[in-house]
């Protein structure tokens, strides 16, 4: 029984979420030859607050910067 544990940085829609979880699956059914219903998934969303990479925290990262703080969003 495969057991498939998904972290991401951030938050995904619902939709987003069953798109991963039907993808991961259909990928293990054809390649593995699983059973899809014996196919378990968990996805943890990880605050950016509490996630880092190349040594700072991701909401540090993609947080504007000063001199960008007062630009107007562009559309």
């Amino acid at each position: 029984m495969p057991f498939v544990s998904i972290r991401i940085a951030g938050i995904a829609t619902h939709d987003q979420k069953a798109g991963i979880v039907a993808d991961v699956t259909r990928s293990l059914v054809e390649r593995l030859g699983k059973n899809p219903a014996a196919v378990q998934i968990v996805i943890e969303e990880v605050a950016t607050e509490n996630y880092g990479a190349g040594g700072q925290l991701i909401a540090d990262r993609d947080a504007p910067k000063r001199e960008d703080a007062h630009a107007v969003p562009s559309q």
